[in-house]
């Protein structure tokens, strides 16, 4: 019996191997989710981007189509690799139903395309850096957009769900090391849910939301107990009571007999004929035009230039600057100027002098 283990002893082992196993378990499911749950994710993210998929398409009177959301699991290093350029992290926080924050990223460009097709144009003019105008209107979209897709989720968990005005961020990922300094669920390892995004036949890119693990189970935990009472109350609906039957009383046919139909001469009425008048389709319908929800965007910020006239000069031109040097423009004495909304030509007008300050009249506009 020498050098062998009591009953005791073999107790105390097993007992310590299953504690260290559990808690090593514990650890790693802080960092997944199970597929219930990610499933959970899944849906909750399709229905609520399929609607601020409506919402983007009326801001920027185009076609667009959010796909099927896919659920992974990202580090910052990830995201480092998977953008090598400048994009926009728009954090979204939750005032209402849900405790926490998600982060929807976009490309750049996307974005770029985004705040020209709202201010009117033809989602072409992407050209320079990425400006404070840009993130006022992407803050806008976004804040119209997660707001719809608020709605929806409340829905689904049935309890109301609200945002804090959505907050936009240029970021570049090569130049900062963990994202902490962004959102402290950044640091470690978090959900990532990405989408397929496409606007008319300018934007076919990617964009991707992120959830803290803890938001995400919350979401879950919110979803399972929507699913609930709704059971319950299909369970309480009351059922249509079955009506007793009648007793059935046995009845006797009558004999049939047969009768020689009387044979008589018969004269048709007179009765008068016309043809029938229909209404004439011919008239045209015109269609009214849908107004647009311009209130949306009403509190944006553009720019306004007065151009008073250009001109080309080589460098060594304009190195032989010196005060007192006169540059001749493309514009004449007394022609009208141009205004400019954003770098687009939108009137005319001339300048005038308010108290000591110069200032523009418009007397044209430019349709």
């Amino acid at each position: 019996m020498d050098g062998m283990l009591s009953q005791e002893e073999i107790n105390a082992l097993l007992s310590g191997m299953n504690s260290d196993t559990s808690n090593a378990g514990s650890d790693t499911m802080n960092d997944v989710l199970s597929d219930a749950e990610k499933d959970a994710i899944g849906e909750i993210s399709n229905i609520s981007m399929g609607t601020a998929a409506t919402t983007l398409s009326s801001l920027v009177n185009q076609k667009v189509v959010i796909t099927t959301p896919v659920v992974s699991y990202a580090t910052w290093t990830d995201l480092s690799e998977s953008y090598d350029r400048p994009c926009v992290f728009i954090q979204i926080y939750y005032k209402d139903g849900l405790d926490g924050n998600n982060i929807l990223i976009l490309k750049e460009s996307d974005v770029k395309i985004i705040t020209d097709l709202m201010m009117g144009g033809d989602g072409t003019s992407v050209e320079g850096k990425l400006s404070e105008l840009h993130l006022s209107a992407i803050s806008e979209a976004m804040n119209q957009m997660m707001g719809s897709a608020s709605t929806s989720i409340s829905a689904m968990l049935e309890k109301r769900v609200d945002i804090t005005p959505p907050i936009s961020t240029v970021v570049d990922m090569n130049e900062t090391i963990d994202g902490s300094d962004i959102a402290p669920f950044l640091k470690g390892k978090f959900v990532k849910v990405a989408f397929k995004m496409e606007i008319g036949t300018l934007v076919d890119s990617e964009l991707m939301q992120l959830y803290p693990f803890e938001l995400a189970r919350e979401l879950y935990s919110n979803f399972v107990k929507g699913e609930q009472k709704t059971e319950q109350v299909q369970e309480k609906a009351v059922k249509p009571e079955a009506q007793p039957k009648a007793p059935e009383v046995p009845v006797q046919a009558a004999p049939q007999m047969q009768t020689p139909a009387p044979q008589m001469p018969y004269a048709a009425p007179d009765i008068n004929v016309s043809p029938a008048q229909f209404q004439s389709f011919t008239v045209s319908q015109q269609v009214t035009p849908q107004p647009e929800n311009i209130n949306l965007i009403m509190d944006v910020p553009l720019e306004v230039t007065v151009e008073l006239g250009r001109t080309n000069k080589s460098i060594k031109e304009i190195l032989d600057f010196t005060p007192g040097t006169i540059i001749e423009l493309n514009k004449l004495a007394g022609e009208p100027i141009d205004v400019l909304v954003n770098g687009k030509f939108v009137a005319k007008g001339e300048v005038v002098v308010i108290e000591e300050s110069f200032g523009i009249r418009v007397t044209e506009i430019i349709k």
